[in-house]
Formats: C-alpha cells, structure tokens, sequence
C-alpha cells in the first residue's frame, strides 16, 4: 500500500505558514519540509510540524510529490518551475503571477511536465459559496463589497491583484466562465503608490452584469455578495460564514417574500481547497482551479488596472 504524499511548502509567512499546518494534518499527506527566504522563520515553522528545513526549492523539488508555493506574487514564477520541471504537483496561490507572460509560461510548463498546476483561488472553495452555487440557476446581477483595513503585506500587488481578483475568479464560478464583453472601472492609490480602491462595472454576453468594489485601506473588514435572479436574490457573507436566499413566494393573496437562512458547514476553506488539490493529484485528474483559470482572472484584473491608471 502505497505511502502518504509528501508536501512542501515555499513561503511560510502570513499564509504560507497555513498550507504548512493544515497538511500536517491532512488525510493521506505528510509535511515534508518548507523552503523560506528566512531561515529562521523556515526553522519555527519546520519544527512546529516536524518537517525538514530545505536550503532552495531545487532541493525541496527532489523529496516532494506536491507543494503549495505562497511567496510574494512577482517571485512566484522562479518558484513554481522548478517544481513543475521536477514532476511536482504545485498550487500556488492567487494571483497566478503578476503578468500574463510568467502564467503562459507555467501552464506550459506544466503542460510540458504532465504536472498539476492548480491556483489558490480560496473563496472557491468556502462553504458558504458552495452552498450558493447548488442553489443558483440563471443569476442576472452580481454585487460584491470586498475591503479590508490596510495591512503592510501584499504591496508588491495592487488591490485588483491583491483583493478584487477573488470576485473576478468567483464570477467565472457563478456565471459557467461567461465571456465580458465590457467594463466601466474607477479607483485610486491612497496610502500606497498602487491603485488601493477599485469599482468596476461588466457586462457578460449572456446578458448578466456585475458591480464589484475592493478597498485594502477601509475602515472595516467586508467579503459580501450578493446574487440577484428571476424569482430570488442570495446574500452571502465569506466573512462570517453565511448565506440566506430570499424567494418571491405566490402562496396567497398577495406575493410575499420567504427567507431561508442556510445550514453552512463550519470548514477552513483553505482545508477544503487542499483537501481537492491532494485529491486531484491521488486521481492523476485535473485540478478544480486550474492555471487556465488563474491565468483569466488575471489577465481581466490587468485590462481592468489598465483602464482605472489611464483615466488617473
């Protein structure tokens, strides 16, 4: 009987320390080791789960079947080859790179490797937007408040690349990959020298359009959406964890509107997503966010980040 996977993990900072501890954990997997620009963070963060400390991914590569990369964005690229070259399965987290050339170029190797490349898309795989997807059936509108308070991490991205880039994936989820057809966008650098609040308006050609706002300098911590249909609108709350479904109702002399709170399971999502990605690489099948779809995700937040710095 075959043995657990062995995992690694390059970047073990704010989040990468998670993708270490969870498949420490995880059915089927062992932490193997972890690779960090900081040796002694590298070393916590190794021993906390009885992992080894590896000197550069090239050597972590050669004693791992699957490895998370969560390093900063413009470095993911000279971290993900290697493994992929090696044969190792990788998901590296959102954005896939900071341009459309580096994700080209990991999908190739990928290709060229016959090796997983799957994307941290997280919110994916929340339960709460799970349990709306099972729900939805012809969505028509989207609205989504994504901000969060300034935090000095992830200012090697914009808020688009940083934030928005979460809804940008979750639209292709709940509109079966829809094509846009155009985009009105506004925003501003703030506290930092890149665009930190964005608003966009789409249009999709099957006809559904959607308004998106992400802010990383709010006041406040918000991840909402909601989800208008004929017949029904859906709020759901990643934050918190919550989703109800509010359905026009003809049951007697008058419509009336019927409120269902939904039972949403209590599960990290980041477990959920490695749970699917150490199942996609058992079964040798395709994982469930694929660079393909990383690589759209990006390449929309650039045209959007394109039309908001012309109009500065």
């Amino acid at each position: 009987m075959p043995g657990p996977l062995a995992a690694g993990v390059v970047g073990v900072g704010h989040l990468g320390q998670h993708h270490a501890r969870l498949y420490a954990s995880l059915r089927g997997v062992r932490l193997a080791g972890v690779v960090d620009t900081d040796p002694n963070r590298a070393q916590e963060v190794a021993s906390r789960y009885g992992a080894r400390v590896f000197a550069d991914v090239p050597s972590l590569a050669r004693e791992v079947d699957l490895a998370s990369v969560a390093t900063p964005t413009t470095s993911h690229e000279e971290c993900v080859l290697p493994l992929l070259d090696a044969g190792v399965a990788v998901l590296v987290e959102k954005p896939i790179a900071a341009d459309v050339a580096a994700a080209d170029r990991m999908i190739q190797a990928a290709e060229r490797a016959g090796a997983p490349l799957m994307v941290g898309h997280t919110e994916r795989f929340h339960p709460a937007v799970a349990a709306l997807r099972e729900r939805l059936s012809r969505p028509r509108f989207i609205e989504s408040h994504r901000l969060a308070p300034f935090a000095p991490r992830s200012l090697d991205v914009d808020v688009l690349l940083d934030l928005m880039i979460h809804d940008l994936d979750l639209l292709r989820v709940l509109l079966d990959g829809d094509e846009v057809v155009r985009f009105d966008a506004s925003g501003a650098a703030a506290l930092t020298e890149r665009i930190d609040i964005a608003s966009v308006r789409l249009r999709f050609k099957g006809g559904a359009a959607a308004n998106l706002t992400a802010s990383r300098i709010s006041h406040e911590r918000q991840r909402r959406i909601r989800v208008f249909e004929p017949g029904a609108y859906f709020a759901c709350d990643t934050g918190r964890g919550t989703l109800s479904v509010h359905r026009l109702v003809r049951d007697g002399p008058k419509p009336r509107i019927a409120t269902e709170e939904v039972a949403v399971p209590r599960e990290e999502p980041l477990a959920r997503e490695l749970s699917q990605f150490r199942d996609a690489v058992v079964r040798g099948e395709r994982p469930p966010c694929p660079g393909e779809d990383g690589r759209a995700a990006l390449a929309l937040a650039l045209e959007i980040r394109e039309a908001i710095t012309a109009s500065l």
